[in-house]
C-alpha cells in the first residue's frame, strides 16, 4: 500500500511537472512582428494615428500574449522563468520612452503649450515598477495606461475636438530619436560585456573643465555574469522588436518631415538591422562563445546588429538637425 502511494506520488509529481515544461515553452514564444499599416487602418493618414496604434498594440502585447505579463508573476511555472520576463523589460522601457516623448513633445506645438490630458496619465502608469504583483499590480496600470492613449488617439480623428494634436516635425523626432540612441548604446554594451572586456572611462572626454562626483579608475573589467547573459540577450531581443514597430509608424507619420531631408533611407536602413535581431534563435540555449572562439557567441552577433542600428540613428538624427 504504502509502495502504491509513494508510485501515484511520484508520477502525479512527473505529470505536473511535465504539463508545466509544456506550458513554459508554449509561455516562452516571443510574439511575432506585427503589421502597423494594416493595424492603423482606415486612419493611416491622420498624423499621429500610426504612432498612438504602435504604442497601443505594442503595450496590449505585454498583457495578451500567451500566459499574459510574467514579470510579477509569483506562482509556478512563470516564477521559474526569466527570459520572457526580460524580454517584457526590454519591450517595457521602449513603451515608457515612447510614452515620455508623446506627452512631452509629439503633442505639443512649443515649451509653453498645455499637456495633452490623457498623455499626461496614460505616461506615469507606464512606470510602475514592472515586478509589482499586488496593489497596484503592473497590468492594472498599464492596461489603464493604455486606455489613456487609446481615448487620445480617438480624439486625433475627431473632427469636433481639437485639442488632441500630434505634431510631426523635425526637431520632435530628433529629440526622440535622441534617446532611442541611448537606449541602443546601452543595449549593445551590455551585450558586448558578453565575453568580457577592459573598458577605458571616456566618461569625462572631449571636455577638460569636466567633472564628477566620484572617482572611477581609467580603465575596467567588465563582464556580464554567467547566469544574467540569456537576460541581457532576451532584453535586447524585446528592445528591438518594440522600437521596430515605433520606427514602422513614424515612417508613416513623419513622412513629408523625412523626404524633405531625404532621409527615408536612413530609417529603412535602422529597420532592416532591426529586422535582423528577430532572426528565429535556433539554439535551445543563449551561447557565450569567447570571441573567434569555436562556440557561437550570440550576445556578439545580437550587438553587431544593434550597434549598426544605432548608429544609423545617429545619422538619422543628425540629419533631422540640418536645415
Amino acid at each position: 500500500m504504502q509502495r502504491n502511494v509513494i508510485n501515484w506520488g511520484l508520477s502525479a509529481f512527473a505529470a505536473i511537472a511535465l504539463l508545466f515544461w509544456v506550458i513554459s515553452i508554449w509561455w516562452s514564444q516571443e510574439p511575432d512582428v506585427m503589421n502597423i499599416d494594416e493595424l492603423s487602418k482606415p486612419h493611416s493618414k491622420i498624423t499621429g494615428y500610426p504612432t498612438s496604434t504602435a504604442l497601443i498594440e505594442v503595450a496590449s502585447t505585454l498583457l495578451n500574449k500567451p500566459g499574459g505579463f510574467l514579470a510579477n508573476d509569483v506562482m509556478p511555472p512563470s516564477v521559474f522563468l526569466d527570459n520572457m520576463p526580460a524580454w517584457e523589460f526590454g519591450v517595457l522601457e521602449q513603451v515608457r520612452d515612447l510614452a515620455l516623448a508623446m506627452r512631452k513633445d509629439f503633442s505639443r506645438s512649443q515649451s509653453q503649450s498645455q499637456e495633452d490630458i490623457d498623455l499626461k496619465f496614460a505616461q506615469p502608469q507606464f512606470n510602475i515598477d514592472h515586478t509589482n504583483w499586488a496593489w497596484p499590480s503592473a497590468e492594472g496600470e498599464y492596461a489603464n495606461a493604455i486606455a489613456a492613449v487609446e481615448r487620445y488617439r480617438a480624439r486625433l480623428i475627431d473632427d469636433n475636438q481639437s485639442d488632441a494634436q500630434f505634431y510631426s516635425r523635425a526637431d520632435n523626432l530628433r529629440d526622440w530619436l535622441k534617446e532611442v540612441e541611448k537606449r541602443l548604446g546601452s543595449t549593445s554594451q551590455k551585450l558586448s560585456a558578453s565575453v568580457g572586456q577592459k573598458r577605458f572611462n571616456t566618461n569625462l572626454a572631449g571636455d577638460n573643465a569636466a567633472s564628477q562626483s566620484t572617482y572611477a579608475p581609467m580603465q575596467q573589467n567588465v563582464k556580464t555574469n554567467w547566469w544574467k547573459i540569456d537576460d541581457v540577450f532576451y532584453e535586447a531581443r524585446g528592445t528591438c522588436w518594440a522600437l521596430l514597430h515605433f520606427l514602422k509608424a513614424v515612417e508613416v507619420d513623419f513622412a513629408d518631415v523625412l523626404e524633405k531631408k531625404n532621409a527615408q533611407v536612413s530609417l529603412r536602413q535602422i529597420i532592416r538591422e532591426l529586422e535582423a535581431t528577430q532572426q528565429t534563435v535556433w539554439s535551445p540555449m543563449i551561447l557565450n562563445g569567447d570571441g573567434f572562439g569555436f562556440l557561437a557567441n550570440h550576445s556578439l552577433v545580437m550587438a553587431n546588429y544593434v550597434s549598426r542600428a544605432n548608429a544609423a540613428v545617429i545619422d538619422l538624427r543628425e540629419l533631422m538637425a540640418q536645415g
